[in-house]
């Protein structure tokens, strides 16, 4: 069986009202919107067989924060700025190479 999206990427905007960290803390929501943009920009969004980029809660590992997840290879990243989004959307989305530097595991 094969995936719907050529890459579906989730995007963890998770707040925490207890003080621990989460992803909402490192500008998760904004970095979530420029890649939705970037990807719309590039002509690689849209349906079947091409990048969907989705908000979601909590995935649990907001420690590592932010965190995105591309399905469907299950890889996860963290990332600081839009230069790491860029990066992650041009090496793994378009010319699906991981990017190393910026998995959570490796």
């Amino acid at each position: 069986m094969s995936s719907y999206y050529k890459h579906h990427v989730f995007f963890c905007l998770n707040q925490r009202d207890d003080g621990k960290a989460c992803c909402a803390d490192h500008n998760a929501k904004a970095m979530q919107e420029y890649a939705k943009k970037r990807c719309k920009e590039l002509g690689i969004a849209g349906a079947e067989g091409r990048v969907r980029i989705n908000k979601a809660g909590c995935l649990n590992r907001c420690e590592l924060g932010p965190v995105l997840v591309v399905y469907p290879e299950a890889v996860w990243y963290t990332f600081v700025d839009e230069q790491d989004i860029d990066e992650i959307i041009d090496s793994h989305l378009i010319h699906g190479k991981p990017v190393e530097r910026l998995m959570v595991d490796r």
